[in-house]
């Protein structure tokens, strides 16, 4: 008989890859469960593992009843944690490292990708960043995660985006795929699923869009490491946690599970998040292999954020608070 009191969250794992049969008891009592558990995320990748815990009851160890509701930009994002209306949301590591350093109430409970954008175009003469000199290229949240990423890209080979490049901004990674689309840049940085929205688009209109530029691949042969970008987690506010603290080890457990269900059953998944996310289940489908899908906990790939992070910061770190966040920022 297993004893599920003692059960950590890689043994639970071990259990459901091994098809075990038994049913986990949840550790916290019935009187300290969560009556709804609102969770938050863009339209994009791991917002679909969300969507897939919420829908497969993965989180009923925990939680009387569960939502996934989507932000459509950083700026709504920020409001809705200022406001505390958001307590658990996926959130752009690089932002939430800004916020915890400038003494907001926040933690990262863990990474839920590991990098989702690409540069795509139709000119098959760009196939690195130096290519883009040159050229117009379309991006998107300009001064947040995605343009600083581009930026220190660009720098670290030499480009002055004010010189040798165009960039156009956009309000998303939507927009930035039409523009391409619409002939009217060169190319496009993009997230998923905008990207595989955006190549199925023009193959439909007889034309051929590539992802000539991986930004993972590129972002670690930058940093001289593996081509990881941990570019999104779970962040939790302090509220949820002093309210709820005891739920987190089974919190992680159902997204390390949801996100393994996800990667063996895309088409499963991407059926449940269609409706959530507004987006087509094909498109989806097709997109989740491109996502980087993990569920790391945020102490794990500790390593991995601060050196993606000494890299963003930039001069005195003033994107990320003026310093590396220390080990109570990682749960």
């Amino acid at each position: 008989m297993i004893d599920s009191t003692c059960l950590d969250r890689r043994g639970a794992l071990a259990l459901l890859g091994a098809g075990a049969a038994t049913v986990l008891v949840p550790r916290i009592s019935k009187a300290d469960r969560i009556a709804t558990l609102a969770l938050y995320g863009p339209s994009a990748g791991p917002s679909v593992t969300l969507c897939h815990a919420v829908a497969s009851g993965g989180f009923a160890t925990i939680a009387d009843h569960a939502t996934f509701t989507a932000w459509r930009n950083p700026d709504e994002l920020r409001a809705g944690l200022t406001s505390g209306s958001m307590r658990l949301s996926i959130v752009p590591i690089q932002a939430v490292a800004n916020l915890y350093n400038r003494g907001f109430p926040i933690r990262l409970a863990n990474v839920m990708t590991d990098g989702l954008l690409y540069i795509i175009a139709e000119d098959r003469g760009i196939r690195a960043i130096p290519d883009l000199s040159g050229h117009s290229i379309a991006a998107y949240f300009r001064g947040d995660t995605p343009d600083i990423i581009l930026g220190r890209l660009l720098a670290h080979h030499g480009l002055d985006p004010d010189k040798d490049l165009k960039i156009v901004y956009t309000g998303g990674s939507t927009e930035a795929m039409q523009l391409l689309l619409s002939g009217r840049v060169d190319a496009a940085l993009g997230g998923e699923p905008s990207v595989s929205a955006a190549i199925l688009r023009a193959r439909e209109a007889g034309k051929t869009m590539r992802r000539v530029i991986d930004i993972q691949s590129a972002w670690g042969e930058m940093t001289d490491a593996p081509p990881v970008l941990p570019q999104a987690g779970l962040a939790l506010t302090l509220n949820f946690l002093d309210e709820n603290g005891d739920s987190l080890p089974d919190l992680l457990t159902a997204l390390e599970v949801a996100t393994s269900e996800v990667l063996s059953a895309p088409g499963v998944a991407a059926e449940q998040a269609a409706k959530a996310l507004a987006l087509p289940a094909p498109l989806l489908k097709a997109s989740i292999p491109h996502c980087h899908l993990v569920a790391r906990p945020a102490h794990e790939a500790r390593a991995d954020i601060e050196r993606m992070l000494r890299a963003m910061a930039g001069p005195k770190m003033a994107r990320i608070g003026g310093r590396l966040p220390e080990a109570g920022f990682y749960l």
